[in-house]
């Protein structure tokens, strides 16, 4: 059967105001009572037209979107922001076969880029850049080396000391007040405050950061969001330079020590993807658990011996809503017959997480027992996440160490009325109120104000950088 959207298949009549004739101008209105002529049945939805994967319909219940989507195939037509069009893999089998297959589909966007506005707003999370996420073959290896073979002198335990220590000093900020959104106050700054800790910073430089991606994400005008940007590349070039002064034991100086040898552009770009790949998905993948352990009644009391436990909830969420919904950016090198549909040379392929997991049983809630590694949450294949492990840990320790000091934690209101941020790439809330009984500094029993422990070490990986990849295995 012939796809709808394949080159040469029959098209829908042309619309309204599209190519319309000297005649056609001069045709007497529908319904005229002069021309005799009876009212015209209203124009029916043109059933090719890509379906949008932003607004509120789309944020409110993306699942439904994905059930329309469907009907297309395997793949179907969409519109990421106004007048971006691309192509959406919703099939698990479709979806692995694409992020598998990296002789046929490019990661370069260069080309892409040429045909959309350059002030589009998915132009950051598309643009390329020379790193990891952008990169084919052996630039790619070269890149994904570094990040893997740096991020495994992080041991466990002291990434989780460093979990701790940050939750510790964001509960110490709203702890007293009895109520907090996590999202803004917790899960959002989470992240920011282990990444300005990994890659070497103090402390002190942490607000910096999370001023700077918080005015790129919520910037209420070009200006701000500008301003944000500068402020953001200030930070990355003072980071960079005072471990160019000084190598300490921290992601950044592993990362300019490795025998790949990265020059200063592309040390720079590894450094962002690393923050800005990691900051949004896993806030939100911290976020959307909070939210799915504070609204299920399995989950009621945890701390205390509920039924199913923090990684229940991730798994879950990694199922049926994953942080980043629909990503993996791909271009075919050349003009493809992929699954019923054809793909031209340099067309914009995206594959929807969501979509693909939820295929098997689009009513079904999947969670304890739908196997956690059969997810594409993480994507697959030469692509797939490198750190999730890292990840992982950061999110489990981070929701048990609230949880831990805030036992009796509620959600504020009911879980229809938590909203969700407009976006075709992420699954994210806007906010997540929440209530509690207040802990103070001088209560009896231990807090965050006395828990001294947890301040992260400054310990060293006894491995020099330079003969970490030769413990690595081959990728």
């Amino acid at each position: 059967m012939t796809s709808p959207h394949q080159p040469g298949a029959a098209q829908p009549p042309s619309r309204p105001g599209q190519g319309f004739s000297p005649s056609e101008a001069a045709a007497p209105p529908p319904g005229c009572p002069a021309h005799g002529m009876p009212p015209q049945a209203p124009a029916q939805p043109d059933p090719y037209a890509p379906v949008k994967l932003y607004g509120p319909e789309f944020a409110a219940d993306p699942h439904s979107v994905y059930a329309r989507l469907r009907q297309f195939g395997a793949v179907a037509p969409v519109e990421i922001a106004p007048e971006v069009p691309a192509l959406l893999v919703t099939d698990y089998r479709a979806a692995l076969e694409l992020l598998n297959d990296d002789a046929t589909w490019s990661k370069d966007s260069r080309a892409w880029m040429q045909t959309v506005p350059a002030d589009s707003p998915v132009m950051p999370m598309l643009h390329w850049r020379p790193n990891v996420f952008y990169a084919d073959g052996p630039a790619h290896v070269r890149y994904r080396d570094v990040i893997v073979d740096s991020f495994k002198l992080v041991e466990p335990h002291e990434l989780r000391a460093r979990v701790h220590h940050a939750a510790d000093t964001l509960i110490r900020r709203f702890g007293d007040r009895g109520e907090a959104d996590l999202i803004a106050e917790y899960a959002r700054l989470i992240p920011l405050l282990m990444f300005n800790s990994l890659f070497g910073l103090p402390d002190s430089y942490s607000d910096r950061l999370i001023a700077a991606i918080a005015g790129m994400l919520e910037g209420n005008s070009p200006e701000e969001a500008n301003a944000a940007n500068e402020a953001y590349t200030q930070y990355i070039m003072e980071l960079v330079g005072a471990k160019k002064a000084e190598r300490g034991p921290d992601l950044t100086s592993w990362f300019m020590d490795h025998p790949n040898g990265l020059s200063d552009e592309e040390l720079i770009h590894q450094i962002i993807l690393v923050m800005g790949a990691g900051n949004e998905p896993l806030a939100n993948l911290i976020g959307n658990a909070l939210a799915r352990m504070l609204s299920d009644d399995r989950y009621y009391n945890t701390v205390s011996g509920g039924a199913l436990t923090v990684h229940d909830a991730i798994n879950e969420v990694l199922w049926n809503d994953p942080p980043l919904t629909n990503y993996s950016a791909h271009f075919p090198v050349r003009d493809v017959f992929f699954h019923g549909t054809w793909v031209r040379a340099g067309q914009l392929v995206m594959v929807s997480y969501a979509a693909a997991n939820s295929q098997f049983d689009t009513t079904a809630t999947h969670g304890p027992g739908s196997g956690s590694g059969s997810h594409l949450s993480w994507a697959a294949g030469p692509h797939a996440c490198p750190v999730k492990r890292h990840a992982l840990l950061i999110a489990v320790t981070a929701i048990e160490r609230l949880t831990a000091w805030l036992s009796d934690i509620e959600l504020v209101g009911t879980p229809d009325e938590l909203t969700w941020r407009n976006g075709a790439f992420h699954r994210a809330l806007a906010a997540l109120p929440a209530r509690f009984t207040p802990i103070t500094p001088d209560q009896a029993g231990a807090t965050p104000w006395h828990n001294s422990e947890s301040r992260a070490s400054s310990s060293t990986p006894p491995e020099p950088t330079s003969t970490a990849k030769e413990n690595a295995s081959a990728r």
